[in-house]
């Protein structure tokens, strides 16, 4: 999903002294102990904070220590994990143990130092990508490629794939928490068939990696000095299909989560053919071995498909959060708009249509909602797919 403002990545100034009470006596300490580790630091006790984010699950800040002889401050990142609520989507003890193998292998930022309820990480000078460097093909061509890596990456624990599980999982919660009318309007009742349904159809895919799962533009670092990328935020990796981990992606560039209207998704800016095409080649030729266009052809077409999931995905995601989060977003529109995109993707996918699978197809996209023009969305055209009976697989 998205940044929505605020999530990790996406540096906000906040007003001073916000932060007053929020660093617990293990927090302080691990603070102060890394800074008497550096001898250039005049005083390991004035240190400045400034917070970076209010984060869905972390609270995030910058701290920095003044040294000696005008060098640079040193700064790291300090993060402070969510309550408890948050972990109605992810395993935090698995989120600390990704984090700190993708450290060592040096994928990410370096852990400096952990503590009961946070962590202190390596202050990355880079900037976070916009929705617009998305659709950059330099940019887009080092994403492919850096996945690629992630993907790569020998991370201890489970190597199973957790996604039909997870959406299961999320299923039970969304029912267990949505209103009656939440329930009718977006039919959860017949969602577990659904779900059953599209793990048949892709029963063969068994192309696995460790995936990010959350591959929007927050949370991707780019260095201007050695035009490096970093993938940050780990809350939703685990071992999956590389090809849902993709699709995902090239979902997420239908967001812009830092406009006026966050929730609001633009699906004309869905990447075209060629451009998943490319990607998915530049993703592919990553590897040292030679790359056949069947190997090409078969990626996409299982990226298709998944496109269906990741709707699913992040429709459950956001009706639970809808009610377990409290920051200023529309999270059931959200989930509206997404259920709409899988309803209307589904029933082109199944007739051998979908506006995704050839470049000589050449679809407008006129059969979807307009977002970008029509933000003030109407109840009859907001909720299109939910008027149509689920169609029959």
């Amino acid at each position: 999903m998205a940044s929505v403002q605020c999530v990790s990545g996406t540096i906000y100034a906040a007003e001073e002294g916000s932060w007053k009470g929020k660093l617990t006596t293990e927090a302080e300490s691990a603070l102060q102990s890394l800074a008497l580790s550096w001898a250039d630091v005049i005083d390991a006790n004035q240190l400045e904070i400034v917070p970076l984010t209010g984060g869905m699950t972390n609270e995030i800040f910058r701290c920095s220590w003044k040294t000696r002889e005008d060098k640079k401050p040193r700064k790291v990142l300090l993060r402070i994990y969510g309550a408890d609520s948050a972990n109605v989507f992810f395993d935090r003890e698995y989120e600390i143990r990704a984090f700190e193998s993708i450290s060592r292998l040096g994928h990410g930022p370096r852990l400096l130092a952990s503590f009961p309820n946070g962590r202190i990480e390596e202050f990355l000078n880079a900037r976070t990508l916009s929705a617009t460097d998305l659709k950059n093909p330099e940019i887009s061509a080092k994403i492919a490629a850096k996945l690629w890596e992630f993907h790569h990456l020998d991370i201890p624990g489970p190597r199973e794939p957790k996604l039909w599980m997870r959406l299961r999982c999320w299923l039970r919660k969304a029912l267990d928490l949505c209103h009656d009318n939440e329930v009718a309007e977006f039919q959860l009742d017949c969602m577990e068939e659904e779900i059953n349904n599209l793990e048949m159809m892709l029963i063969e895919d068994q192309r696995l990696g460790f995936c990010h799962n959350d591959l929007q533009y927050a949370n991707l670092m780019f260095d201007e000095d050695d035009q490096s990328l970093t993938l940050i935020d780990y809350d939703c990796s685990s071992y999956d299909y590389v090809a849902f981990d993709i699709a995902n992606h090239f979902c997420e560039m239908a967001g812009n989560y830092h406009s006026d209207q966050p929730h609001i998704l633009d699906y004309n800016k869905y990447p075209d053919f060629e451009e998943r095409q490319r990607f998915v080649k530049k993703y592919l030729n990553s590897s040292s071995e030679m790359t056949k266009e069947e190997e090409v052809e078969q990626l996409l077409q299982y990226i298709e498909k998944y496109t269906l999931v990741c709707h699913v995905h992040w429709a459950l995601w956001s009706l639970i959060s809808g009610h377990v989060n409290n920051i200023d977003f529309d999270f059931v529109d959200y989930a509206r708009q997404r259920f709409q995109q899988y309803h209307l993707l589904k029933a082109l996918t199944l007739k051998d249509e979908s506006p995704y699978s050839s470049s000589e197809m050449n679809w407008d996209w006129d059969y979807t909602i307009d977002f970008e023009n029509n933000k003030d969305l109407s109840q009859s055209n907001a909720n299109m797919h939910y008027e149509c009976q689920i169609i029959e697989w």
